[in-house]
């Protein structure tokens, strides 16, 4: 053994023997060594603290050499060596501990006193308290705290073994069958803290506790809530088990409670139950929904089946899965499906629709592959799914009117040149319309630009090195049907598929040192594996379509060049002496003018006779047996048309508020302005198209998005309001007809202290395919904690003062369009939309969702959301006042998925309609 310096003290306890009945003698003989070896001086007082006075600072003792003599070759007895192994060593590790004040020991009660930042460590056991005791006759280890009179009770042990961690005001453990008591402990277990007041340490892996508390609150001293175990056994990282429990509030108790109860304790998830949520709704009766069973299948893939059952029969199925592998991929896939019954049977307004909706998005990581890529995101299912499922979870999502879908694999083949492919199925569907066009699939594969003619090393120069040329081929298999009709065998009668073959053959070079000229050509082949054939019947007098299989394929090219240049306008001031805030206006301009030829291949034409309804006159129709095609039709006509446009961009340089900064602050005043027509030369009327204009800029520190857009035709109308072969200005009018204009705002505004975070529901509704904001409302399924994750949300501490600063945000979104291509002079939609969110306290949240028809003078859909964080619980309430749709939601539970299932919802659904 060994005593350091008052000072710190670190002392190493190195004991080994070969048999317990051994034990004995090995403690005697180390005392003799540890007499011999030490001499102790009287212990002094000084100023209520014990300082003990040593003359060695450090030793190690190893009393092996003590109990058996050194055996040699000579000396060695047969009988000394045993077959049977030896029983286990008293002490397997090296005993260190550590005192700030003093370290001593009692002779005669044979008692090791630690004080003021005492500290054990024996194999993967810690101890830290204020005062520890070592009592070698009885192999104990009582640690507790220091009492001052100023601070109190400090110093409390902390007893660590592997990764169990607990805080009692005092323990005692017995070293050597491993058994301990704690008093007034707390215990981290899985996501919440067990509070004892005994616990007995039967082993390393069972606990049994009287009286104890179990909660998730982060203040332990006053826990908002707790469930009370009368008496407990856990096994540390596996489960609590418990007798009687129930719920206390606040330390008042309730009848929520039960005989026994089960707490699975695991750092990986578990398999388990999902309580469902019940409530009344009133077309439909009692309802049991959103329960189920979740599997933990592995460490990368999950499954939830959760399902919904309705007294009238109605029931709805959900299953959601989620996975990931680190560094290669993610996703999640998704299916709900509802049976749906409506009324009685027997009564005439009785019906039954069954819905369904599959969900799946998946990502890869950049860095697994850099040469290839897998994505997904797929929404597909009914067209009336989200305005007919009852299911709360898809509230935020019942306003969309078309789902998409993309699944897409690409493949780049590194080299000169650069080969790349990409093998692609999509889907759009309007649920209004309930038409759906695929691509199953779209094929796409392109060479890299080649440089026959440019030189190995350096830059191109010159129109011959920069002449360029590349391949790209597209295949697609197209498909156009209904909702009625989808994945059904009918589905696939009128599917239309084609590849299309380009060679772009291109060069540019500068022009008069300011002109940049770019001229190319380019060869376009299609082929097609169904074409038609038409005729007239004059019996019937209608057109006949005959569909012709096998393959057939067109030619075509074309020639286009195109001249360009950039003019920077520069407009200062700045004046010598002064310091104006704006420095400086930059004006951008990029004039352009290109010219196209597309010759006309009136040999994929022909034509058939269609006799007059008097059979005096006879007429031909022209028509290609390429109608139809994936691709299109041949050009009938010629084409030779110039193009103009001019597109703006305006910069300002304005002083910096920030006093610091040594540079002026660059502001864009309009991120785009541009202006586009084109001149038909081969056209015999007509032949200037409208003059489109658009543009956009951001205001506000970018926090105010505008767009905005028009479109100018020259030509007047007639009496019947048909377009003319005159200029509006010739016939009495303006230079321009403003036939058509368009105007959208986004602004998002906050306080400066940004206001509530974006809502985790609002990635729910992107998975729907809905908007990337809480315009149309949020989803109301408060207890899935798929949705609502809160674990990653710190919590803030309050402040002693009163805040008067609210924070608060705010999201506008308006459009207008206008029409007038007829005289019609009509606003043909004009609507605002807004959502926004206020913390009225740190705790209590407020928010909005709603928009006003400005056409037709009345609100949109709207939702008035309520929320309360009650520290380790969560209350939420909200509300769609009017509509179809008008409802209530209420919902209280625990915030930790731990006790998720406690909880109170209540719904009111929609009234009945008769």
């Amino acid at each position: 053994m060994a005593i350091q310096k008052p000072s710190h003290t670190f002392t190493k306890i190195h004991l080994k023997a070969l048999h317990t009945n051994n034990f004995k003698i090995l403690f005697a003989l180390s005392f003799t060594v540890f007499i011999n070896t030490f001499s102790f001086s009287q212990d002094i007082p000084k100023k209520g603290k014990t300082i003990n006075r040593s003359v060695r600072d450090s030793v190690i003792v190893n009393t092996d050499s003590l109990l058996v003599p050194e055996v040699t070759e000579k000396n060695q007895d047969s009988t000394l060596t045993d077959s049977m192994a030896p029983k286990k060593e008293l002490l397997e590790h090296i005993v260190t501990y550590h005192a700030d004040d003093y370290t001593k020991f009692n002779q005669k009660k044979q008692k090791l006193y630690l004080y003021n930042n005492a500290k054990i460590d024996y194999g993967d056991m810690n101890i830290t308290s204020g005062s520890i005791v070592i009592d070698y006759t009885k192999n104990t280890v009582y640690a507790k705290g220091i009492t001052d009179s100023i601070e109190g009770y400090t110093q409390k042990p902390v007893f660590t073994q592997g990764s169990n961690v607990v805080e009692p005001d005092s323990i005692v453990f017995n070293t050597e069958s491993k058994k301990a008591l704690i008093f007034n402990s707390k215990t981290e277990q899985g996501e919440g803290t067990v509070i004892a007041q005994v616990t007995k340490k039967e082993n390393d892996s069972v606990y049994f506790l009287k009286n104890a508390k179990y909660t998730t609150a982060v203040d332990l001293e006053d826990p908002e809530y707790y469930i009370k175990l009368r008496k407990a056994k856990i096994v540390p990282g596996k489960k609590i088990v418990t007798g009687l429990a129930n719920l206390f509030i606040y330390d008042v108790p309730t009848p929520i409670g039960l005989p026994f109860g089960f707490f699975p304790q695991s750092e990986k998830q578990t398999s388990g139950v999902i309580i469902p949520s019940f409530g009344e709704q009133n077309d439909r009766g009692f309802f049991l929904q959103n329960g189920g069973y979740y599997f933990a299948i592995n460490d990368y893939v999950d499954l939830a089946v959760i399902g919904d059952y309705y007294t009238n029969g109605s029931y709805g199925l959900r299953l959601e899965s989620t996975y990931a592998k680190r560094y290669k991929f993610r996703g999640n896939l998704g299916f709900r499906y509802e049976n749906l019954i409506n009324s009685e049977r027997g009564f005439p307004d009785y019906s039954r629709n069954t819905i369904y909706n599959l969900r799946w998005s998946h990502s890869q990581d950049s860095k697994a592959n850099p040469n290839s890529r897998f994505s997904a995101s797929v929404n597909l299912g009914s067209s009336t799914y989200y305005r007919s499922s009852v299911n709360q979870v898809n509230t935020g999502a019942f306003l969309n009117n078309t789902l998409s879908s993309s699944v897409s694999y690409s493949k780049t083949f590194q080299g000169e040149p650069q080969v790349n492919f990409s093998v692609t199925a999509t889907h759009s569907q309007n649920t209004n319309t309930e038409s759906i066009n695929m691509t199953l699939p779209t094929f796409q594969g392109s060479i890299g630009r080649m440089y026959p003619f440019a030189s190995k090393s350096g830059s191109k120069k010159g129109v011959i090195q920069n002449i360029n040329l590349q391949y790209n081929v597209r295949g697609e298999n197209r498909i156009q049907t209904t909702d009625s009709l989808f994945f059904k065998k009918e589905m696939f009668d009128d599917a239309k598929a084609g590849f299309q073959h380009t060679i772009p053959l291109s060069t540019n070079f500068k022009l008069f040192k300011y002109f940049s000229l770019s001229a190319s050509t380019n060869f376009n082949e299609v082929w097609t594996f169904k074409t038609v054939d038409k005729s007239y019947d004059p019996i019937e007098r209608k057109e006949i379509v005959e569909t012709i299989n096998g393959f057939d394929s067109f030619r075509t090219y074309n020639f286009s060049t195109s001249l360009g240049t950039t003019i920077y306008g520069m407009f200062n001031f700045e004046k010598e002496g002064k310091d104006t805030k704006i420095k400086a206006i930059r004006h951008i301009i990029r004039p352009s003018i290109s010219y196209n030829i597309n010759p006309a291949f009136d040999k994929y034409y022909d034509s058939y006779e269609v006799i007059s309804a008097d059979n005096l006159t006879t007429s031909d129709v022209e028509f290609s047996r390429f109608d139809g095609g994936v691709f299109g039709v041949p050009n009938k006509n010629f084409s030779s048309s110039m193009g103009i446009s001019v597109s703006n961009n305006i910069e300002a340089k304005v002083r910096d508020r920030d006093s610091t900064a040594t540079e002026p602050k660059k502001v864009i005043l309009l991120n785009n302005l541009n202006f586009s027509t084109s001149y038909n030369f081969a056209g015999d009327s007509l032949q200037w198209s409208p003059v489109r204009m658009s543009g956009g800029t951001q205001l506000f520190n970018n926090k105010m998005s505008v767009n905005f857009g028009a479109t100018l035709d020259p030509y007047a109308l007639d009496n019947n309001n048909k377009k003319i072969n005159k200029f509006n200005i010739d016939n009495g009018g303006s230079l321009f007809r403003l036939t058509s204009a368009n105007l959208t705002t986004s602004w998002s505004i906050s306080s400066k202290k940004g206001g509530k975070e974006k809502d985790k529901n609002i990635d729910e509704n992107l998975r729907s395919g809905g908007r990337a904001d809480d315009l149309f409302g949020v989803s109301e399924d408060f207890a899935n904690q798929q949705i609502n994750n809160d674990e990653d949300d710190e919590e803030e501490i309050p402040s002693e003062h009163y805040n008067y600063k609210i924070p608060w945000s705010l999201r506008l979104a308006y459009a207008v369009n206008y029409s007038n291509s007829r005289r019609q002079k009509e606003i043909s939609s004009h609507s605002l939309m807004f959502s926004g969110d206020l913390e009225l306290s740190p705790k209590w949240s407020i928010g909005a969702s709603s928009g006003y028809d400005l056409k037709n003078a009345g609100f949109t859909y709207t939702q008035l959301r309520f929320e309360r964080d009650l520290l380790s619980w969560r209350m939420n309430f909200s509300w769609v006042p009017f509509s179809s749709r008008s409802s209530w939601n209420f919902f209280i539970g625990i915030k930790s998925s731990i006790l998720k299932d406690l909880k109170y919802e209540k719904r009111r659904q929609p009234d009945i309609r008769l």
